[in-house]
């Protein structure tokens, strides 16, 4: 027996699948941008109330940072004030929300009464001290920091540490492996709780004398470690320093570590991007080293 041919019109082979009964969906755009928003309140809320990567645009805190260098600040050890969000958008206000003072020696980034942006600077006076400044030497109340003076120390000329004459007079040589570098005098500074960490001192300079100035309650005195070049609390406003000691509202965290850094010789070529790697940074804390305080 054979079997009939099927017919154009066999219910068989005008079935619909699937695929055809479902209906073409557009892309829900609202569901998109409200998905992309909240990425972004996200991002904000993480660098407002957690940590915040921080990039270093200056010299001031050189030798321990380097221009080009990218780090993280944490921004709860002290609690959260007015400059806590990223972009500042909010005028002074008075207080902190589970705050905490700084300890000395820590690396705070801050916010100048007149400006809209971060500086980085170190903590050296708290609360009721009386901070002078004598012919480069800390003065803590009544009692000098005590100094040690180092071995010079070399840092490789780049991009980012050009070794300006004007900055660093003199200190541009040229090393045994031909390359340049910038030989500058540091020094070992101690703090009364025993934290130290190296400064750079090239001689004589307006910012070598100051105060005494007593830090008023719930304010700081904050300096930076390249001590000739640093527009911190020695410095007025009109010069675009802090104008002395700073209210701890202006606090907006505490460098923790460096993640990387740049010496500002990469080009549009990617491959030049790996290659403007600075090695052994890294990793490196910026947590102030502890000794035992002389007595």
């Amino acid at each position: 027996m054979t079997a009939a041919p099927m017919s154009e019109t066999d219910p068989a082979s005008t079935t619909p699948t699937p695929e055809a009964d479902a209906p073409k969906q557009g892309v829900n755009w609202w569901q998109e941008a409200k998905s992309i928003l909240l990425l972004i309140l996200a991002v904000l809320a993480f660098h407002s109330f957690v940590a915040k990567p921080f990039y270093i645009p200056s010299e001031s805190m050189m030798p321990v940072l380097l221009k080009g260098d990218r780090l993280v600040v944490s921004k709860f050890p002290y609690g959260w004030s007015y400059v806590s969000p990223s972009f500042h958008p909010l005028p002074f206000l008075k207080g902190r929300i589970f705050g905490h003072l700084p300890e000395r020696g820590d690396i705070v980034i801050v916010s100048p009464a007149n400006r809209r942006e971060d500086y980085i600077k170190r903590v050296i006076g708290l609360p009721g001290d009386v901070i002078e400044v004598r012919g480069g030497q800390v003065i803590l109340n009544g009692v000098p920091v005590p100094q040690k003076a180092l071995k010079p120390m070399r840092i490789p000329v780049d991009g980012n540490a050009p070794c300006p004459p004007l900055q660093f007079p003199g200190a541009r040589v040229t090393g045994k492996d031909g390359k340049d570098y910038c030989e500058l005098p540091v020094r070992q500074e101690v703090l009364p709780n025993g934290k130290t960490y190296i400064t750079i001192d090239m001689g004589p300079s307006p910012l070598d004398w100051y105060g005494p100035v007593r830090v008023p309650e719930n304010h700081v005195f904050l300096m930076g470690d390249n001590r000739d070049n640093s527009a911190d609390s020695r410095a007025p406003l009109e010069e675009n320093g802090l104008g002395g000691p700073v209210p701890w509202e202006a606090i907006g965290g505490r460098a923790e570590f460096i993640t990387f850094s740049l010496d500002g010789d990469a080009t549009w070529n990617p491959i030049s991007w790996f290659h403007s790697l600075r090695g052994g940074r890294a990793g490196n804390s910026l947590r102030p080293a502890s000794v035992t305080p002389a007595s």
